[in-house]
C-alpha cells in the first residue's frame, strides 16, 4: 500500500505581528501537491472549498476575489496584517493512504511546535482554533502538546464555540474552539438547536450565516 506524506505548504505567518492565531491542521493536499483549480487560493485556507474566507469576507466586507492569483494572495495577507491576525497551522505533516482532506485519515502526525511560538512571539494572547476536540483536530492536538508540557487548560465557557485560558511564558492566553469552516462540518451545524431556532425564523439563514455569527465576537 502507497503512503503519501502530507507535508504542509505554508510557513506560519505574520507571527511577529499578531495578537491572534488561527490555528488548523492541514490545507487539501493538492496544496502541497501544487495541483491546485483556478478557484483555489496559494495560500492558507485558501482551498475553493474552504469556508474561512468567505465568512470572514463577510464579516468585513472584504471584497475578495477567489481565483488563484497574485492579487488574491496580496488580499489575504494584507487583511491578517491590517488585524493583528497570525496563521499557525498545528500539523507540520502526516502520512495518509487515501489522499484525502479528511483529518481523521491522518497518520503518524507530526506537530508544530505551537508552544515554542507562543514563547517567541509575546503578543500573541488568543488562539483561534478551526474546529474542535473531535480526534484529529485542532484542539485535540493542541492539548496533546499542552499535556506534554502540564499546561492545564482552564474553562471559561462550555457553549459552543468553548473558550479556555491557559497560562505560559508569563502570560495568560485564550483558546476559542470555532466550529470547523469546512463542508464536512455543516451536517454538525445543522443539528444544533441554536441553527435549527433561527433557520426556522428565517429560511434563507444558511450554516455559513451561522458561522458569521459565531466568528465576528473573536475576529
Amino acid at each position: 500500500m502507497s503512503i503519501f506524506l502530507h507535508t504542509h505548504p505554508y510557513e506560519p505567518y505574520n507571527l511577529e505581528g499578531a495578537t491572534k492565531l488561527i490555528v488548523g491542521t492541514l490545507p487539501p493536499p493538492r496544496f502541497t501537491t501544487g495541483a491546485l483549480n483556478d478557484k483555489d487560493v496559494d495560500f492558507c485556507y485558501g482551498s475553493s472549498n474552504g469556508q474561512l474566507w468567505p465568512i470572514l469576507d463577510k464579516i468585513f466586507d472584504l471584497g475578495l476575489v477567489y481565483e488563484n492569483t497574485h492579487r488574491a494572495i496580496e488580499q489575504r495577507k494584507h487583511f491578517l496584517l491590517s488585524r493583528k491576525i497570525g496563521v499557525c497551522d498545528i500539523v507540520a505533516s502526516s502520512e495518509r493512504t487515501k489522499i484525502d482532506a479528511s483529518d481523521l485519515g491522518m497518520q503518524n502526525v507530526q506537530l508544530r511546535d505551537i508552544f515554542g511560538y507562543l514563547e517567541a512571539y509575546p503578543n500573541v494572547d488568543t488562539l483561534l482554533f478551526t474546529g474542535g476536540n473531535s480526534k484529529n483536530g485542532p484542539e485535540y492536538f493542541f492539548r496533546r502538546k499542552a499535556k506534554e508540557k502540564n499546561v492545564p487548560l482552564h474553562i471559561l465557557s462550555n457553549e459552543v464555540p468553548r473558550i479556555h485560558s491557559f497560562i505560559w511564558a508569563g502570560r495568560t492566553i485564550k483558546t476559542v474552539s470555532l466550529t470547523a469552516p469546512s463542508g464536512a462540518a455543516n451536517r454538525a451545524v445543522g443539528s444544533l438547536a441554536l441553527y435549527k431556532k433561527m433557520k426556522s425564523e428565517n429560511p434563507k439563514f444558511t450554516t455559513i450565516d451561522f458561522r458569521v455569527l459565531q466568528y465576528t465576537p473573536f475576529f
